[in-house]
């Protein structure tokens, strides 16, 4: 049983611990949590995690956002990963901060990441873990606010949104999407002050 866990964000130092990277933060404290560690290859950073009998491939996609598709596909077929054991985590400015939500398919929502890996998969159907980071910004400064890095009283919060993603990554290695859906959609994380 093989899983490809593919974490969006952008690369650079002025990228690191955004809003927008949290899915690299994601996919760190997966494989760190996981014994592992990270190794430049081609169009990302990966890493292969063993859990219970499964294989993990994580990837950082070091293409910038708006090109993680040609990360996720080149890594799905190299690994000959299904489709269904993709996992692609994402910020997501419609959610609030206190939720995160898992879906097994659907739109991109205008999210650049998932619009690329949709053109490349020719499918808008794998599963995604979308990271609430609310839209708390004043009119025209979405981009600054999406690369902005997180408050000290949000901290808490992603903090332990990050643990719960990791957590909902061996629940869907162990027990399948649907069941996780149920057991994580419904939780609200204590909101930030």
């Amino acid at each position: 049983m093989k899983y490809l866990i593919a974490g969006l964000g952008n690369i650079g130092e002025e990228y690191k611990h955004t809003r927008h990277n949290i899915g690299f933060d994601v996919a760190d404290a997966f494989v760190a949590k996981h014994g592992g560690s990270f190794r430049s290859d081609r169009l990302a950073d990966v890493a292969e995690c063993k859990w219970k009998g499964k294989v993990f491939v994580v990837i950082k996609p070091t293409t910038y956002m708006n090109l993680s598709g040609k990360a996720v596909k080149y890594w799905l077929d190299k690994e000959k990963v299904p489709v269904e054991h993709l996992l692609v985590i994402m910020d997501e400015l419609a959610l609030p901060l206190n939720v995160l939500r898992l879906r097994p398919g659907g739109s991109d929502a205008g999210h650049n990441g998932l619009k690329s890996i949709q053109e490349l998969l020719g499918t808008n159907q794998y599963p995604r873990l979308r990271f609430g980071i609310g839209n708390n910004f004043p009119k025209g400064r979405q981009v600054d606010y999406v690369l902005g890095k997180w408050g000290d009283k949000e901290l808490p919060v992603v903090e332990q949104k990050i643990e719960k993603s990791v957590e909902i990554i061996e629940a869907i290695a162990s027990i399948g999407i649907e069941r996780t859906m149920n057991n994580y959609n419904n939780l609200t994380f204590p909101a930030a002050e």
